[in-house]
């Protein structure tokens, strides 16, 4: 061949360069839809780990804690008030039981010292306080005590009763007094054993329900609750079997001064003396006695129940004449005295005016006049006195 043949390439038998792909870009996932939804979503948060998250279980753990604790103060206090108010209102009630039958054993008291006490009316009021006391006892029977206070209740009761049937006991007595001529030894003795339920009711509300059921109250933790107490026997000389026999004696003899005759046997007053406390000085008919005035002056006066009988409401006055101006005139009154008995009363705040120093004053003592009593010139008395200024 020549040369111009080799000159000939065949370039199409030459291999072509190797093509290289592009690596195609990777592209991040799209979260919360494909392409054209909108701006890519976060991606989930992962729980917290470690410390942090068992700080934020601590604080809950706190939280709950707190909660709790407030919720058992809460309820423990209003548990508490309520407690409170229960006993409360159970002593109110009481109060008003207390209180009334206190108010009987008082007028029970005044009917026996009244001067002009009557066989009849004396039996109507005795009736109609023992009524009162028993509807006391049915009330107090439909009370709903607290649970520790439902025994002790029952001797509230026991009182109520005890001065329903002592009352219902003297009524009947002297209703029998009167019907059967009974004698007076015999009927006094029985006036005294129905008198002792009255005494004894006092006892009972005392020392067997007033006292334990304070302590109850204690024991409970009640604050600011007061048991009260009733006291039914407020004179109890008047309930003796000697004071009996005097106001049979008094009942006997009303006849006469109802019906406006004469009161018969020894009827009487006598002045004993009188003393300048606290100085102790017995003051002197005949010669002028020097007392120092100081805030707590007062003089004592004693005098006794000089006759055979009972008296009552025996009034005594003390008058303090200067010499100028009004005198001053003080005045009490003694409920009940038994014969041969001495009873000492006495005069403080006097407020004596200036005209009572430098001069000499005259104080008169007077025990009045009772039904029945003829002697007076023992009755009262006159003393010379000189105050100075301690």
């Amino acid at each position: 061949m020549g040369n111009y043949e080799n000159d000939i390439e065949f370039d199409f038998f030459d291999e072509e360069p190797e093509t290289q792909e592009a690596t195609p870009r990777r592209r991040r996932p799209a979260f919360g839809g494909g392409r054209g939804d909108g701006p890519p979503r976060r991606p989930p948060v992962r729980p917290p780990t470690g410390a942090v998250a068992l700080a934020r279980l601590v604080g809950l753990v706190a939280i709950a804690i707190a909660i709790v604790v407030g919720l058992v103060f809460w309820v423990g206090a209003c548990q508490g008030q309520t407690k409170h108010d229960e006993y409360a209102a159970y002593t109110d009630q009481v109060r008003m039981f207390a209180r009334s039958s206190h108010q009987v054993g008082v007028a029970l008291t005044n009917k026996l010292i009244s001067p002009d006490l009557k066989l009849a009316d004396l039996e109507t009021s005795l009736e109609q306080w023992s009524q009162q006391e028993q509807q006391a006892y049915d009330q107090a029977q439909l009370v709903r005590p607290p649970g520790p206070l439902r025994l002790l209740h029952q001797r509230l009761l026991d009182t109520l009763e005890l001065r329903a049937m002592g009352l219902a006991g003297l009524a009947t007595t002297l209703t029998q007094t009167a019907a059967t001529k009974k004698n007076t030894a015999t009927a006094a003795a029985d006036l005294t054993a129905q008198a002792e339920l009255l005494t004894a009711s006092d006892v009972v509300w005392t020392n067997l329900y007033r006292q334990p059921a304070t302590d109850e109250l204690k024991r409970q933790g009640i604050t600011g609750v007061v048991v009260p107490p009733s006291q039914f026997v407020t004179n109890a000389d008047l309930l003796t079997n000697r004071s009996f026999t005097l106001i049979l004696g008094r009942l006997a003899n009303a006849t006469g001064t109802s019906s406006g005759g004469p009161v018969t046997g020894l009827h009487g007053s006598s002045l004993v003396g009188t003393k300048a406390t606290p100085q102790g000085i017995s003051l002197s008919t005949t010669s002028p006695t020097t007392i120092k005035v100081s805030a707590d002056l007062a003089f004592a006066v004693t005098f006794e129940d000089s006759g055979n009988f009972q008296e009552v409401s025996i009034p005594v006055t003390l008058k303090i004449d200067t010499g100028s101006g009004k005198p001053i005139v003080h005045k009490q009154t003694v409920p009940v005295i038994q014969p041969s008995e001495q009873k000492t009363i006495s005069f403080g705040n006097l407020q004596l005016p200036t005209s009572a120093f430098g001069n000499k004053v005259t104080l008169t003592v007077t025990i009045g006049k009772v039904p029945g009593e003829t002697r007076l010139d023992n009755n009262t008395a006159s003393y010379p006195v000189f105050f100075t200024l301690g």
